[in-house]
This record gives structure tokens, C-alpha cells and sequence, in this order.
């Protein structure tokens, strides 16, 4: 498992991101330089259109990945007074925005 160690976070986005990219560029590829002829009808559009398709939900994967492994955000306990104090005044915003509404 030392090999998926630099991978970090959210493996399975990765795998399918990978899998369709695999999966997408394999019919494009075919679809374009494949003679894909049966009874007269010529099937090469439909599989660079299904490669295209592949390879967009592909983007997904890879957004989803990214945004698994972005490092840095700040954690509750290194914000300190801050996060309590915004805590309690959100809390109490929502009070009266529901007792407000409590009233209606």
C-alpha cells in the first residue's frame, strides 16, 4: 500500500476518474480509426460520442478527487475565539430568524 500513498485521499474518485478516462479515450480512439461497418450503417459516431460522454463524467471524477485532497483549511481548534465567537453569533442570528418566523 506504500504505492497509493502519495494519492492521498478520496481513492475510489480517482479509480473511476482514471477508469473512465481509460474507458473514453479506448472508444474514441476506436470509434475514429476503426472500420465500424454492419449491414451498411456505420457505427464510428456513436463511440465518439459515447467516448466523449466518458470522458466528461471523467472530469467529475477528477473534481471530486482534487477537491478531496486540498490541504490547508484552518480547523476549528487553530481558529480559537474566533470560531466560538462567530459559533455564538450564528447561533443566535438563527434564534431569531426562527422566532421571528415563529411569530408569523
Amino acid at each position: 500500500m506504500a504505492f497509493c500513498d502519495g494519492l492521498s485521499h478520496c481513492k475510489l474518485a480517482l479509480a473511476f476518474a482514471v477508469l473512465m478516462d481509460l474507458l473514453g479515450g479506448t472508444a474514441l480512439l476506436v470509434g475514429v480509426f476503426a472500420p465500424l461497418e454492419i449491414q451498411g450503417r456505420d457505427f464510428g459516431d456513436l463511440l465518439v460520442y459515447t467516448g466523449a460522454l466518458f470522458v466528461v463524467m471523467s472530469l467529475a471524477g477528477w473534481v471530486l478527487w482534487y477537491s478531496g485532497n486540498i490541504e490547508g483549511l484552518t480547523s476549528k481548534r487553530e481558529l480559537g475565539h474566533i470560531s466560538s465567537a462567530v459559533d455564538r453569533l450564528a447561533r443566535n442570528l438563527s434564534r431569531k430568524i426562527r422566532s421571528y418566523k415563529g411569530h408569523l
